[in-house]
């Protein structure tokens, strides 16, 4: 077969929406079939021949064309979005290295780790938007039912009404008017704020800011985001990779647009000669990502020139930091969410209360 130069690709690039059990399950399998020495192409065709997932199916396919026009596997693979920026480092440092089946594995392991943390994460994410979805239904449906009704009420008996509970039934009466138009869209407007927030990429960062403002998600994703930073660079530099190709894969590698920027930073600052503690004192707010401790065990190992093993050491340390915290994160949350319950229901009582107790001393007169 003819080999084409990159640049004379037709086709497009397209990302393939692959679900993470299918990522796993394509490092995994990808890296034993190398090991077997069973050629590139005939791996691709043998792991889409296997497959049932129809997008992953496409994505291997046009992952083996780009290939035959001349492009590295990592490459490829960046252009489908098969794997992620994690397993995606690790693959093009085999391809240099020539341990390709050995980092595939590696990344499996990796990636069966990530998703294993996500589910525990989605689980303990899930009472807390429960308790919260429930607060705003229940809170929707005394406005829209009850407040317009306790309107008409002391409107009857002319009785004075304090400001909060003005504001709450004018709000209920405002509901049960245009509450068929306005409280689906003020939904769609939660989903949308949701998406710019969280899903929207330009603008994913003005969410990671607010997780990182919130006591058990900042912990949380500061301590995977340790894990993360240990366990790869551990495995980059044990393969031989120069320290600042390491952390600029890294940099790739990383979710957090936080730690992005300081990785990135890191990179440079090493490469134009500074040392990692150098480096590490000129990034402003440093031991905000990176705690004390940390920096000083890290300097400790450059110094003494075991930075990988440190660097591994700490990534299996901080793994376990995150499972705990994810394990935790529902009772950290719950002090919170009782908080915004308890004010939910005070405002409404004393919006409703105050009044009666003014009819009530009313009536007495």
């Amino acid at each position: 077969m003819t080999r084409k130069k990159p640049s004379t690709l037709s086709r497009k690039p397209h990302k393939y929406h692959v679900p993470a059990k299918e990522r796993e399950y394509f490092s995994e399998n990808l890296g034993l079939l190398l090991q077997s020495a069973v050629p590139l192409g005939e791996a691709f065709q043998s792991l889409a021949n296997s497959t049932r997932s129809r997008p992953m199916k496409k994505a291997l396919h046009a992952t083996l064309a780009d290939i035959d026009s001349g492009l590295s596997l990592a490459d490829a693979l960046q252009r489908a979005g098969i794997v992620g920026n994690q397993t995606l480092a690790l693959v093009r440092l085999g391809e240099q290295s020539g341990n390709l089946a050995e980092n595939l594995q590696i990344a499996a392991k990796q990636e069966e780790k990530s998703r294993v943390f996500r589910a525990k994460v989605r689980s303990a994410l899930l009472y807390p938007v429960f308790v919260l979805s429930l607060t705003l239904v229940v809170g929707l449906g005394v406005a829209w039912f009850l407040l317009p009704r306790l309107a008409a009420t002391f409107s009857q008996l002319h009785v004075d009404l304090p400001l909060i509970s003005k504001i709450l039934i004018q709000f209920g009466t405002y509901l049960n008017t245009y509450g068929i138009i306005a409280v689906p869209l003020f939904l769609a407007a939660i989903l949308l704020i949701g998406y710019i927030l969280f899903g929207f990429t330009p603008t994913k960062s003005l969410g990671q800011r607010l997780l990182f403002k919130l006591p058990g998600t900042s912990r949380l994703m500061r301590e995977a985001e340790i894990a993360q930073l240990g366990y790869l660079m551990g495995i980059l530099l044990n393969a031989g990779l120069p320290i600042t190709q390491a952390v600029t894969l890294l940099a790739s590698a990383s979710n957090l647009v936080h730690y992005k920027k300081f990785y990135r930073y890191l990179a440079i600052s090493l490469d134009e000669g500074y040392s990692v503690k150098d480096s590490l004192a000129r990034y402003p707010h440093s031991q905000r990502l990176l705690p004390p401790t940390i920096q000083q065990m890290i300097i400790a190992g450059e110094r003494s020139g075991s930075l990988p093993s440190v660097l591994l050491t700490l990534g299996r340390t901080y793994e376990q930091k995150a499972d705990l915290t994810s394990q935790n994160l529902e009772v950290i949350l719950e002090p919170i969410l009782l908080i915004i319950v308890w004010f939910g229901v005070l405002l409404v009582s004393i919006a409703v209360i105050i009044p009666i107790y003014s009819l009530v001393g009313g009536l007495g007169q």
